[in-house]
């Protein structure tokens, strides 16, 4: 029988509960630190770009850590794409999607290949369990046209 390395065991089971929806009720979302912001640093908004796109992402206030690894004033970035905020639910962790972009490796920039058009970026910082702080550290949305 083979034996899991713990991180990798803690990481599955993490992966389990955040999965359950009725454990995902009862995980109180936490404050953030007082002053917390994020934004994006690049590209700017009403940008023209073409691709790959880079994305860097900024953060006040607060540290970045992977996904999982609970530390005090720390968390992660979450990207938006051509999601408006009102479309997340804020109570649950965030499924990772093509329009929900997770970077739980602790990642401040990323490389997209968007289609041609407009598109809306927004960031969402998270905690170590992909829930959103209450209330969320989010960046104002930004437009950018890929040409």
């Amino acid at each position: 029988m083979r034996r899991l390395i713990p991180g990798i065991a803690a990481v599955l089971l993490g992966s389990a509960l955040l999965a359950s929806p009725a454990l995902a009720e009862e995980m109180p979302r936490q404050a953030p630190p007082e002053g917390a912001e994020v934004d994006i640093n690049a590209p700017q908004d009403g940008a023209s770009v073409s691709g790959p796109l880079t994305v860097r992402m900024g953060l006040k206030g607060m540290g970045v850590a992977p996904a999982g690894m609970e530390a005090p004033k720390t968390g992660h970035h979450h990207l938006l794409i051509d999601t408006p905020l009102a479309e997340v639910d804020l109570s649950a962790p965030l499924p990772a999607t093509d329009r929900t972009r997770h970077f739980g490796g602790g990642q401040t920039q990323t490389t997209l290949e968007l289609p041609a058009g407009e598109h809306t970026l927004q960031l969402l910082f998270m905690d170590h369990r992909h829930l959103s702080f209450d209330p969320p550290v989010v960046s104002d949305p930004i437009t950018i046209t890929v040409e």
